[in-house]
């Protein structure tokens, strides 16, 4: 039978001397073995296994079960969430009314990267919708969880380096396997016809999108926030308001040049 990986998590209620070692040994009788391990929120420990037969890990749970100063929170297939809590020792913020909504702050820069970047290399072309304030960090993590992901990225529209407004594509761009990166706020602010031709020609390709401000972005197309297979809404703190006070009180003029009062 093929080996299969399980995560286990479990609530530590006392953290008394060895009892790690009474965990890894109880692994070791039942022959499962630890990939990885980790600290994982206050008083919790997270475990990448590995094991040979669903039975052992049946056991594992009975015996876990019996003891006292644990409890077992999770012993599951591991899923994306699970392997960045054990690699990194913390888990990504979900919605709880809006479950393909992320939240992340600037402190979580390296945690945001990995997640987008197992995003991206997963199977299927996905549209994710990024949210944040001005120098917060998003497209620098776009960018960076594109390279991660072993992805060719190519800026739609985007204020990163210099404005970016593209009409057209050359041939060898018209890839599935790219990233195509707009920013919402560039499009329907700058934007001319001729680039929201490319857009819709862009959306309508099998390859993944990543939209910045996808809020402002389906305001002014046909698309809609349930269009977006992930949200990520990205602060420099936890409390912090993403609003969009300033760039609605500008009136919608495609090539508007006043558009750098709000520079994100």
């Amino acid at each position: 039978m093929a080996k299969k990986e399980w995560y286990l998590e479990y609530e530590i209620h006392k953290n008394r001397p060895g009892l790690l070692g009474d965990i890894s040994s109880l692994l070791g009788m039942l022959s499962i073995n630890i990939i990885t391990i980790n600290g994982v929120e206050d008083m919790r420990r997270g475990m990448l296994l590995l094991s040979d037969h669903h039975e052992q890990i049946l056991r594992l749970e009975s015996i876990l079960q019996t003891m006292d100063n644990i409890t077992v929170t999770k012993l599951r297939e591991p899923k994306l969430r699970d392997r960045l809590a054990v690699r990194h020792g913390r888990y990504i913020q979900r919605d709880a009314d809006d479950k393909k909504t992320f939240r992340f702050v600037r402190d979580e820069l390296g945690l945001l990267v990995d997640f987008m970047a197992e995003l991206f290399k997963k199977e299927g072309h996905k549209l994710v919708g990024i949210r944040g304030m001005p120098r917060v960090g998003k497209t620098e993590s776009i960018v960076a969880s594109s390279v991660c992901a072993n992805k060719k990225w190519l800026f739609v529209s985007s204020t990163l380096l210099k404005q970016t407004i593209r009409s057209q594509l050359i041939e060898d761009e018209y890839n599935e396997e790219n990233l195509f990166i707009i920013d919402g706020i560039v499009s329907t602010r700058r934007a001319n016809e001729r680039h929201w031709q490319l857009v819709r020609e862009i959306m309508r390709l099998p390859a993944t999108k990543v939209v910045e401000h996808p809020d402002i972005f389906v305001q002014h197309t046909e698309y809609t926030l349930d269009d977006f297979d992930y949200i990520i809404e990205l602060r420099n703190q936890p409390d912090e308001e993403i609003t969009y006070d300033v760039v609605d009180q500008q009136p919608f003029m495609s090539g508007d040049s006043s558009f750098s009062t709000f520079d994100f």
